[in-house]
């Protein structure tokens, strides 16, 4: 099923997750603004819900390849 997922470089997913995951910096990641907004239950814009997306899969990603060899999963 995730077969896929072993094709992208681990660094790949490393530098995404650090640069457009994080991105930006300062005040605080759009990520970690975005799912306050969702624990709020205020995340309502399509704009905001968009960024989330954007700027949460790399990082959703590399959870799921580095936790890809616990989930035992048949091929």
């Amino acid at each position: 099923m995730l077969r896929w997922l072993d094709k992208i470089p681990l660094y790949m997913l490393v530098i995404a997750a650090l640069t457009l995951g994080l991105a930006p910096f300062l005040p605080q990641p759009h990520v970690l603004e975005k799912l306050q907004m969702l624990l709020a239950g205020s995340l309502t814009q399509l704009i905001d819900i968009f960024d989330l997306i954007l700027h949460g899969t790399p990082i959703a990603l590399l959870v799921l390849k580095l936790a890809k060899p616990k989930l035992k999963t048949p091929e």
